[in-house]
């Protein structure tokens, strides 16, 4: 369905991490190495936070204070109310490669996935066939609110984890597995650990990137390889689909003052040479009939 897409935010290098948290959209863009907010309307675009490497997932602790994952780094930094701005995590003994999306559990708990090899690299290298054949699966950290680290899912690897959301109920988690072209949903457990893998979803040839869940369980995601972010249910059926004009989708978010509103991350590429140089990545945004729910 085509939909009257806005501009509410510009003058971005490559938007990530989008979250919708005290009436604004919070962001990161990887290259400028900042965090930023906008409201609904748009065109107030305010720095949160300056940051010494690539900021990229964003989540809040029931204290609120706000997670950022620092990519390159391969590590979780913790702002407290009061902005002090120190380590809380370090993740480089189970990522693969650099860190990337995460989402935030009611108790503070942040699962973390990572590229697991350098993609960029690849890409350029080995081309598109060779990474789905051989490309390096990797775990997801769990992150406890006092900062200790261990693996989610025992010894699961997945293919590229990226986009993440939790249900509701707390008791289920999805990620999108974008180099596997599916949405893969575990359980967890009390303590945090996931279990009961199982696919959620496949994509067909769409890969899931960032991605938000909706109050009727159906999950959009971006579909980075094409300007488009599409509304699924879980078995894989497609409900909706929200196209972006000519600029490929990385991430969304459901948000607004109702909830309804689809915000869509969007850019001419991600390979970061050319992404890092000019300043063409846009937030635009959309109403839906559904609003958003569950985490983050």
């Amino acid at each position: 369905m085509a939909r009257e897409l806005r501009t509410v935010a510009e003058g971005i290098h490559f938007g990530e991490g989008p979250r919708w948290h005290e009436d604004r959209l919070w962001f990161s863009d990887f290259y400028a190495h900042r965090v930023y907010s906008v409201s609904e309307e748009g065109g107030d675009l305010r720095v949160e936070l300056e940051f010494d490497d690539q900021p990229s997932g964003l989540g809040w602790m029931p204290d609120g204070s706000l997670l950022v994952v620092s990519m390159v780094r391969q590590q979780v930094w913790r702002r407290w109310p009061d902005r002090r701005l120190e380590l809380h995590a370090d993740l480089s003994d189970i990522a693969g490669f650099w860190c990337n999306d995460m989402v935030v559990d009611a108790q503070g708990r942040a699962y973390v996935g990572n590229f697991g090899f350098d993609l960029d690299k690849a890409l350029v290298e080995k081309g598109p066939d060779w990474i789905r054949e051989h490309g390096a699966h990797a775990p997801i950290a769990l992150v406890e609110p006092d900062g200790s680290v261990r693996l989610a899912a025992s010894e699961e690897k997945f293919f590229f984890p990226n986009g993440s959301v939790i249900t509701p109920d707390g008791k289920s988690l999805i990620v999108g597995e974008t180099l596997a072209n599916r949405l893969t949903a575990l359980d967890i457990a009390d303590d945090g650990t996931l279990s009961n893998r199982r696919e959620w979803a496949e994509t067909g040839k769409r890969l899931p990137d960032g991605i938000c869940l909706d109050a009727e369980g159906a999950i959009w995601i971006a579909n980075p390889l094409a300007p488009e972010c599409v509304r699924y249910a879980e078995g894989g059926e497609v409900l909706d689909v929200v196209e972006t004009g000519d600029l490929n989708c990385y991430a969304c978010m459901l948000g607004g003052a109702d909830g309804k509103t689809l915000f869509t991350v969007v850019a001419p590429t991600s390979h970061r040479d050319a992404a890092s140089q000019a300043k063409n990545g846009r937030i635009l945004a959309c109403k839906v009939d559904v609003a958003r729910a569950g985490r983050p």
